[in-house]
């Protein structure tokens, strides 16, 4: 059971990190467009409001690959002092924290998109909807905060994490 939450988290995980992969190459092509425009005199108009929207993908899109991938920064000057019991209850806490915490961020943030789309708040330029930009990042606080809790009952279940992704730095 506890083997197929993990692969679904990975999946779950995998496309996040496509949403933001997806955001950060319209990102790189937004700021082309707009640095050649404004060279050429025609600057791309709305080019803010795409980054900055865009932006919101990239970032959270790739938190939950970043803990998979033990990319987070860690502080581990005190850990061979440790037993490997109180080594692996920190581990929890701090993933059980990490959850707590994109949980937080995404009903905070649902409840400003309810406000948005009541509202019918949009971008300056290009009347976006802010709305499906915050629900984006609803989701992928979710994910994270998903992986960050299978994190935590993996190293509490196991002893250890889940092994890294081929490719992460260990």
């Amino acid at each position: 059971m506890l083997d197929r939450l993990v692969r679904l988290s990975d999946a779950l995980i995998a496309l996040s990190a496509m949403i933001g992969t997806a955001g950060l190459i319209v990102v790189t092509g937004v700021i082309v467009a707009d640095v050649t425009g404004r060279n050429l005199g025609a600057p791309l108009f709305g080019a803010q409001d795409l980054v900055t929207m865009t932006m919101v993908l990239v970032v959270f899109g790739g938190m939950a690959l970043c803990d998979r991938t033990g990319g987070h920064i860690a502080v581990d000057i005190f850990q061979p002092w440790f037993p490997d019991r109180v080594n692996r209850a920190i581990d929890v806490l701090a993933a059980l924290l990490g959850a707590v915490i994109f949980l937080a961020i995404a009903y905070a943030v649902f409840r400003s998109a309810q406000l948005s789309q009541m509202l019918n708040l949009s971008t300056n330029l290009l009347r976006l909807p802010t709305a499906w930009f915050q629900f984006a990042l609803v989701g992928l606080s979710l994910v994270s905060a998903l992986a960050l809790s299978l994190r935590a009952a993996v190293t509490l279940i196991r002893g250890a994490p889940p092994a890294p992704w081929p490719g992460a730095d260990p």
